[in-house]
């Protein structure tokens, strides 16, 4: 289970858009992604300067293809994630594979990474999942990170304090540098998984191989102690250190604004694995993909963690405007005031980034925004449904929170039906109309 059967599968259906015109991974093909963004088709970059190397893109950039990739009906999305994160499947490790095709010395010039943003720090690797176990071996983790290009050898990379983050902590109170396959060009349910926000120590491949009914693949490193996907496109073998820091970014990241320098450590790349004419998959920070891949698995966190707290919850959508990543519109069906406000400590309790959530009833749409505003027009007072907490822990990514510990303000807006009032002054007027005006009307709209 590859990204190749997987570009192979939507091409098919005409979802793949070929671009043979030469262009640069200097800014021209970011601007050629950006262009495409929004439930655009997926981008193979033919003839990229300087390279033989093809550059896909948009992979993960629509909803309908993630449902794909996982062969699920969007609305049993949620319900695939959260059971594979809860019944994770160790993959089988396999001696050899497709990503061992071609093993040699690292020349990070040669690989065609992008330049996205004009005040951006330099070449950044946007869509690497990186493996690593504890020094004991008792924990795995998989989480996708930014990677700063420095020169042939080394990399920046940007630990958010999650995961990787305390196993990079546990081998530096050692004094010993952390071993990681970096795999760029993988399966969209192995960027899906390694998304997730699982429980420290659960193993992401595991998940992703729940979602790919138990058909991935792994190989081991030559030289470090790390997994990668057997049918990876490219794997780099590296070690974190324990001592080296660096200046890192500014990238352009969720919000598309620019995340902050910070010192991150350093990854020595040691060696290089890859197929013979590999796939360079890129990926445009703040782009559609991008906002997919972090939103939709903590969409599924906030969607369990509600639906502990009121009746039914209809949907979930982390919204485009704030990021993918900072505002949630979450749909219930209520039976009591004050399930809303329940909703909203729910929400900002499972995805601890989350700035400002509105809670709406069944009938509200929650990825269209007029529909959500009439909601708060109609049945939000800001006196009594307005919940407002300050000085906790939101998301460095927010340019308006203090960008080094992370703390903000958040806002809940709970514009539910208030139950004190009769229904029908909620109700949207109707136009009752005929079979006859109705084929009419279609015709007319069609010309």
């Amino acid at each position: 289970m590859s990204l190749r059967t997987f570009l192979a599968r939507v091409e098919e259906k005409g979802e793949i858009l070929r671009i043979k015109e030469e262009v640069s991974t200097n800014f021209e093909i970011p601007y050629i992604m950006k262009a495409f963004d929004a439930n655009g088709p997926i981008l193979l970059f033919e003839n990229v300067e300087g390279t033989k190397t093809k550059i896909v893109a948009n992979v993960c950039g629509t909803r309908k293809r993630i449902c794909e990739a996982l062969n699920v009906e969007p609305e049993g999305l949620y319900q695939k994630l959260l059971e594979a994160w809860r019944n994770p499947l160790k993959p089988k490790i396999i001696e050899d594979g497709a990503v061992k095709e071609v093993v040699e010395e690292p020349d990070l010039l040669r690989i065609p990474i992008l330049t996205h943003f004009e005040r951006d720090a330099g070449p950044y690797i946007t869509s690497a999942v990186v493996h690593a176990k504890s020094l004991d071996g008792t924990i795995e983790n998989v989480s996708i990170h930014r990677l700063q290009l420095l020169d042939e050898r080394h990399l920046a990379i940007r630990l958010v304090p999650r995961h990787l983050y305390k196993l990079w902590q546990m081998a530096k109170e050692a004094e010993v540098d952390l071993d990681v396959a970096i795999s760029v060009g993988v399966h969209p349910a192995v960027m899906l998984a390694a998304s997730s926000p699982v429980p420290f120590g659960v193993n992401e491949f595991e998940v992703a191989n729940t979602l790919l009914s138990g058909k991935l693949q792994l190989v081991k490193c030559k030289y470090v102690d790390a997994y990668a996907p057997a049918d990876a496109e490219l794997v780099l073998e590296g070690r974190i250190s324990a001592s080296k820091e660096v200046p890192e970014g500014p990238l352009v990241d969720i919000t598309g604004t620019y995340d902050i320098e910070r010192k991150q450590p350093v990854v020595e790349v040691v060696n290089v694995m890859r197929r013979g004419e590999y796939i360079y998959q890129a990926l445009l920070p703040s782009g559609a993909e991008h906002r997919l891949l972090m939103g939709l698995p903590h969409e599924a966190a906030i969607y369990e963690a509600v639906s502990r707290v009121v009746p039914k919850v209809k949907a979930v959508n982390l919204s485009v405007g704030g990021g993918g990543w900072l505002h949630a519109i979450i749909s219930i069906e209520k039976q009591l005031d004050g399930d809303g406000k329940n909703a909203l400590l729910a929400a900002f309790a499972a995805h601890p980034s989350l700035k400002h959530a509105v809670v709406v009833d069944t009938d509200i749409d929650v990825f269209n925004m007029a529909d959500v505003e009439w909601a708060i027009a109609t049945r939000f007072q800001a006196a009594e449904d307005l919940i407002i907490i300050k000085n906790v822990r939101g998301s460095t990514l927010d340019s308006s929170a203090n960008q080094e510990t992370g703390l903000t303000s958040k806002m809940g807006l709970d514009a539910t039906k208030p139950l004190t009032k009769p229904a029908e002054k909620f109700e949207r007027a109707r136009i009752p109309a005929s079979r006859r005006v109705e084929e009419l009307t279609r015709k007319l709209l069609g010309h």
